[in-house]
C-alpha cells in the first residue's frame, strides 16, 4: 500500500532523514519507534506532504506523492493524526468531526462515520455539542483520532497518540488503535516512543535513530536486547 524508497529530508541544510526506506503493506499495523530527535515526525509529514523531500520516492497504491500537495493526499485515504492532536479549539466536537469528512469520501459516508467514531470513543457522543478547546487531553486525543476516520482513510497514520496522557488514558487510546486494526482490518502506522506498547500491538517495527533506519522486522524478532542496542547505539 504504502512504499517509502531512499527517503531524504533536511531543514535548513541539516539532514533531518536519511535514505528511509520502509513499506507499509494492505491491513497491517507498523509502529515506527525511536528516540526525541530520530526524525519519526518528520517522516510523517513527508508522507503527508507538509514539509518537502530532498531525495527518495513515496508513493501509496502504486501513485507518486511526492509530485501531489497536500491537501490531495488526504483525497487519495491517507489521515494524519499530527502530534499534539491540532483539534479546532473553537468548533464543536460534531463541527471537528465535519471537518475531517471533508475528503470526499469521507462526505459519502458521514453519518455512517460518525456512528463508528462514537461506538469506538462514547464520551464525543456525550459532548458533541461541547468546544473542542475545553475537553481534556485524552478527549481531544479521541477526537483527533475520530477527525481522522470520518476522512475514511485507507491509512491512518498516528504521531504519538500517548503524548502528555496519564497511563489511564493512553491505555485507553492504544485499546481503541487496537480494536481499529483488529475489527475493521485499518492499516495503521504508528509513531510512538511507548515502545513496549507500541510493538505489543503491531505486525511489524522499524526503529529510528539520527534519521536513519537502524533495525526492522516482524515483532517476534526485536528482541528487547536488539532494541536497547539500536537505542542506546550499543
Amino acid at each position: 500500500m504504502l512504499s517509502v524508497e531512499g527517503l531524504s529530508v533536511a531543514y535548513g541544510g541539516l539532514a533531518a532523514l536519511r535514505e528511509v526506506t520502509l513499506r507499509v503493506g494492505q491491513g497491517e499495523f507498523i509502529a515506527v519507534v525511536g528516540p526525541n530527535g530520530a526524525g519519526k515526525t518528520t517522516l510523517f509529514k513527508a508522507i503527508s506532504g507538509t514539509v518537502p523531500a530532498r531525495a527518495g520516492r513515496v508513493e501509496f497504491e502504486g501513485q507518486d506523492l511526492l509530485g501531489l500537495p497536500a491537501a490531495r493526499r488526504a483525497h487519495l485515504g491517507i489521515a494524519h493524526v499530527p502530534e499534539g492532536r491540532r483539534v479546532f479549539a473553537s468548533l464543536t466536537v460534531l463541527e471537528n468531526l465535519e471537518m475531517g469528512a471533508w475528503p470526499e469520501a469521507g462526505r459519502r459516508v458521514l453519518a455512517q462515520s460518525l456512528e463508528r467514531i462514537y461506538a469506538l470513543f462514547p464520551i464525543l457522543a456525550e459532548r458533541r455539542g461541547q468546544h473542542a478547546g475545553t475537553l481534556s487531553g485524552g478527549q481531544q486525543q479521541m477526537l483527533a483520532i475520530g477527525r481522522a476516520l470520518a476522512s475514511r482513510p485507507r491509512l491512518l497514520m498516528l504521531d504519538e497518540p500517548s503524548m502528555g496522557l496519564s497511563p489511564v488514558m493512553a491505555d485507553a487510546i492504544f485499546d481503541a488503535v487496537r480494536e481499529l486494526h483488529r475489527t475493521d482490518g485499518m492499516t495503521i502506522l504508528l509513531v510512538e516512543q511507548r515502545v513496549a506498547e507500541a510493538l505489543d500491538a503491531c505486525d511489524r517495527g522499524y526503529v529510528l535513530e539520527t534519521g536513519r533506519i537502524v533495525l526492522d522486522g516482524p515483532v517476534s524478532e526485536l528482541s528487547a536486547e536488539r532494541l536497547r542496542q539500536a537505542y542506546l547505539g550499543m
